[in-house]
């Protein structure tokens, strides 16, 4: 269609929100198919949070806010930014939008111009080249390997900044691998970046409190205190607080950048969801105690997971360090065929055969930059979880 913005060409739908709409039209035709493909955490929105949000519709807190987020909210955020990650910002360096995705949009469509390059590293989250694109810019993926346990080494970072870089967008633990960066390895990419001061940070910390084991989250600005300058430091309360749906995301970083952002979303969508808003107040200041108690029963859900998917002959699957994915490999499965007799060239062949053959909906690899490759989403029941993996199990011994 011509009348269409040529733009609109660069991009392609989210292929987990694809995944998540085909699933829920079979069971609404009668499927009994298990839904691993959403990245949603399957708790309740905690009862302290929306009594908040109820207080505030009782209290006539319902009108148009600030563009960029209410008062006490940023001040919210930045009591958690000293708090948990030891960055200090006012408040005229905060900005609150419309979940976190809409914050990274912000922010690269004000500053991209044609020809400027964002390094993003693969495995990736789905809308980060498409936003990149629609902003007007250029992806420049560096692929992190299963052998690298999917982190991108600094040799790697390095080969991919050239003059026209202008950002990283850093994501740990990620979406889709789980994999975690250690302080260590975290400082191996700072020091590099440190020799590029073009060179700006945008980091996804939104499953920040999703980490397992002995592993300690940390983030750009808290590992090189030189970068702070030039690194807009992303988060939001969706996954820890379990609240997808209120859409609430959040960033710090220098001033000027922040007005920027402030600009373009005073044209777009204005101020987030008054009382969303306000239930974010709540989430930050209020009882953390069950962040820890949901991160434990996420790491039980990993286990489970890791342990079934690794008994399968072709799938490799690596332990991830956080988030509630895990990213397993079905190279060795490549060039099956299934019972009906589909031929499995790709991870997107198999994606589509599970959830048609196994009712087992996951998301292919492909759309995350690294294939061969599935991602499951653990954010759901055990039980749920421990009929999955068997029936992909199954699916896997049945291919010939």
């Amino acid at each position: 269609m011509t009348f269409l913005s040529a733009t609109l060409s660069r991009v392609k739908p989210s292929p987990t929100i694809a995944v998540t709409t085909k699933a829920g039209e079979m069971k609404a035709a009668g499927r009994d198919v298990i839904g691993l493909g959403a990245g949603e955490p399957d708790f309740d929105t905690p009862q302290n949070i929306k009594d908040a949000a109820i207080a505030a519709i009782n209290a006539g807190k319902t009108k148009y806010t600030a563009v960029d987020g209410i008062p006490e909210l940023k001040a919210a955020i930045c009591a958690k930014f000293e708090r948990e990650n030891g960055l200090t910002y006012e408040p005229k360096q905060v900005s609150v939008g419309t979940g976190g995705k809409q914050i990274l949009y912000n922010a690269l469509v004000a500053t991209l111009n044609p020809g400027d390059e964002v390094v993003i590293p693969a495995p990736y989250w789905v809308s980060y080249p498409d936003m990149v694109l629609l902003a007007g810019g250029e992806p420049v993926i560096a692929t992190a390997t299963l052998e690298n346990n999917f982190k991108l080494t600094p040799e790697q970072l390095e080969a991919a900044i050239t003059p026209k870089t202008k950002w990283l967008i850093f994501n740990s633990p990620s979406n889709p691998t789980g994999a975690g960066y250690s302080r260590e390895e975290l400082k191996g990419l700072t020091d590099v970046l440190m020799r590029h001061p073009h060179v700006w940070v945008m980091t996804d910390d939104m499953y920040e409190h999703l980490a397992y084991d002995d592993f300690e989250f940390c983030t750009p600005a808290e590992v090189e205190p030189a970068l702070y300058e030039r690194t807009l430091t992303c988060n939001g309360v969706s996954k820890a607080y379990a609240m997808t749906g209120w859409r609430i995301g959040y960033a710090a970083g220098p001033a000027d950048l922040i007005a920027a952002m402030r600009k373009i979303q005073s044209q777009s969508t204005s101020n987030p969801c008054t009382v969303s808003q306000w239930a974010a107040v709540e989430a930050l200041n209020g009882q953390q105690d069950y962040l820890a108690d949901n991160a434990k029963i996420f790491a039980r859900r990993r286990d489970l997971v890791v342990s079934m998917l690794s008994a399968i002959d072709g799938i490799t699957c690596p332990n991830p360090e956080g988030a509630f994915y895990v990213y397993p490999s079905i190279a060795g499965l490549i060039g099956k065929t299934t019972p009906a007799g589909t031929k499995i060239e790709n991870d997107e062949a198999f994606a589509t055969a599970l959830l048609e053959e196994a009712e087992v909906a996951v998301v292919f690899g492909a759309a995350f930059g690294l294939s061969p490759n599935f991602r499951v989403s653990y954010a759901t029941s055990d039980d749920a979880l421990k009929t999955a993996c068997e029936r992909i199990q199954a699916f896997c011994a049945s291919l010939t």
